[in-house]
């Protein structure tokens, strides 16, 4: 069995959908920051079958977007670690509104023509996760992406 040792301070992602690690580490910007990072890809897991598991050393809870991560996947639990024990646990949910993480697809749309205009979504529907573009009311589904 692989083991991964504890941190002494940090956080730790995890219930990642197996597989989706990666996804996250990009979105978040992990790739940007100059930190020890840990991806743990399949892990077993009783709640999952199967789950990824994220590790970041030193990196302090105001870092992470937690509205993007919410959109990413709100079944993700975040662990802050401080002193190799974790202190707190944060349940994520569906965030109400979100700005340029998704992109309107409507070519029609104001955000196509002016540029620095920033992709603004809400969320109109929690249980099938939809979002729509705040200036033209284009639909975009999380669950067929």
């Amino acid at each position: 069995m692989l083991n991964i040792s504890g941190l002494k301070e940090g956080i730790v992602l995890d219930h990642i959908q197996a597989g989706k690690s990666l996804d996250v580490y990009y979105k978040l910007g992990l790739d940007k920051l100059d930190c020890q990072i840990a991806i743990i890809k399949n892990a077993r897991s009783n709640k999952m079958g199967r789950k990824d598991i994220i590790k970041i050393e030193g990196l302090t809870p105001d870092t992470i977007d937690l509205e993007i991560l919410g959109y990413i996947d709100h079944n993700i639990t975040v662990n802050i670690v401080h002193n190799q024990t974790i202190v707190e646990k944060k349940r994520l949910r569906l965030p109400k509104k979100i700005t340029n993480v998704i992109q309107c697809r409507n070519p029609r749309c104001i955000t196509s023509i002016e540029q620095e205009l920033p992709h603004i979504f809400c969320l109109t529907d929690v249980e099938r996760e939809i979002y729509r573009c705040i200036y033209c009311e284009e639909k975009y589904s999380k669950k067929t992406k």
